[in-house]
């Protein structure tokens, strides 16, 4: 994850939060997190990234979000984050379903396949490759790519509300202000800062 992502993802989560932090891969945003004195606890599938994690100290459970995580539930987590894991799993809605058994909020990034790159690469009628796409077709763990549009409009749907959004361009700067309103054409990732009652 980018550092300038991991700061906006940080700065949403308060002090003495308890944070669950769902592929959480080699556990460097549980380490910020201690850092800051939040008690945090991941999840990850991936074997190698699970024992760096463990060598860095932070608390971390090897297991498939897509079999679900009902044991995280009631166990007084205030914030879940899902940062570029949303797109590799099976049913990505269900994960979101999910998260609000866990968390009243979460964080969730994804990577927009609207950008205007990759638009320009599937019409040359290649599959993108680019910095928050960086695998080839073949090799890429990604399942259910979206669009920035496509993210809300699933939000919309769940009826979960979108506190705060960022976008983000292929240099991992915040998206101009003058773009913002086209984000689904001009951003290359986007954080949603979400909630649901």
């Amino acid at each position: 994850m980018h550092k300038n992502i991991e700061r906006e993802i940080l700065n949403l989560i308060s002090s003495g939060a308890k944070v669950l932090d769902l592929g959480s891969g080699d556990g460097a945003l549980l380490a910020k997190l201690a850092e800051k004195n939040i008690e945090g606890h991941g999840v990850e599938i991936d074997s190698k990234r699970l024992i760096v994690s463990l060598s860095k100290g932070v608390s971390v459970t090897q297991k498939d979000i897509d079999r679900g995580l009902s044991e995280f539930n009631n166990l007084g987590f205030d914030f879940v984050v899902m940062a570029n894991s949303i797109q590799c799993l099976r049913r990505p809605h269900e994960a979101l379903n999910n998260i609000f058994e866990i968390a009243n909020e979460c964080a969730v990034t994804i990577p927009n396949f609207g950008f205007w790159k990759i638009r320009l690469k599937l019409l040359k009628g290649v599959m993108p490759v680019s910095k928050s796409l960086p695998a080839k077709w073949y090799e890429t763990k990604n399942i259910h790519l979206c669009t920035i549009k496509d993210f809300e409009e699933l939000c919309f749907e769940k009826k979960i509300t979108i506190k705060k959004k960022f976008y983000f361009n292929e240099n991992y700067m915040p998206l101009n202000s003058v773009l913002i309103s086209r984000a689904n054409l001009f951003a290359a990732e986007a954080v949603y800062h979400l909630e649901k009652q």
